[in-house]
């Protein structure tokens, strides 16, 4: 499997992404630059956390004009797994591909710490590795993680089980029913605040993110076998 790693001006989790994927995963995977147009013999896209473009404006909301951005949106259309962390959730939810937004933390303050998540649905392309209602280690870090959406859109996200993870315990950001991380209706877009990257290795404190990854790939595997 093939996971291309999108690299914006200010991305600064893409080698993260990079070694976890083919280090740890052992998969292939490359760096995309913005300014390309074709995701042509990838499986996979990643949207790396960091800063795009400085945060300018709105996070996320230079990046969504990139060159690469159509050819993102064509793959989620096509149902190819789309994965957002940090700074890429947000671009997720500026291009559309998921609802609300990211807002400042509550508390006005960046927050770096390894937080308790639930697993609430297990049954996604990027979680069928986990157990339900499992409770993972998995570290944050962002000034602009608060989730938020209206009413109807929460209702929504509730009714089709479009909520994926959400902070066990104390709520590190404020988000909107403890929301860490959704994806589209059709399972096949995921966006999330908390870095399963920077969770793949025992050394840096813990696995719990690699299952996110190896679904993915499993995911793929069996797509493959039934195509």
């Amino acid at each position: 499997m093939k996971f291309a790693v999108i690299q914006f001006p200010g991305s600064n989790c893409d080698l993260d992404m990079l070694h976890a994927i083919q280090d740890i995963l052992g998969e292939e995977a490359e760096y995309v630059w913005h300014a390309e147009s074709s995701l042509a013999g990838f499986d996979a896209v990643l949207l790396p956390g960091g800063f795009s473009y400085g945060d300018y404006l709105r996070t996320g909301a230079i990046a969504k004009f990139s060159s690469i951005m159509p050819e993102v949106l064509r793959f989620a259309e096509i149902g190819k797994p789309v994965l957002g962390v940090c700074n890429g959730f947000q671009i997720l939810t500026e291009i559309g591909l998921l609802p609300g937004a990211l807002i400042r933390n509550n508390n006005l303050h960046f927050i770096c710490k390894t937080v308790p998540l639930c697993v609430v649905n297990a049954d996604t392309m990027f979680t069928k590795a986990y157990e339900q209602n499992e409770i993972i280690q998995v570290p944050v870090a962002h000034g602009e993680g608060n989730y938020y959406c209206d009413d109807e859109t929460l209702q929504k996200l509730q009714a089709n089980n479009q909520i994926v993870f959400t902070y066990e315990g104390t709520n590190p950001n404020g988000s909107r029913a403890d929301i860490a991380g959704i994806v589209n209706e059709r399972g096949n877009v995921l966006g999330m605040m908390p870095h399963p990257e920077r969770a793949v290795e025992e050394i840096i404190g813990g696995t719990d993110g690699l299952k996110l990854f190896q679904s993915v790939v499993k995911a793929w595997k069996e797509e493959q076998i039934n195509a």
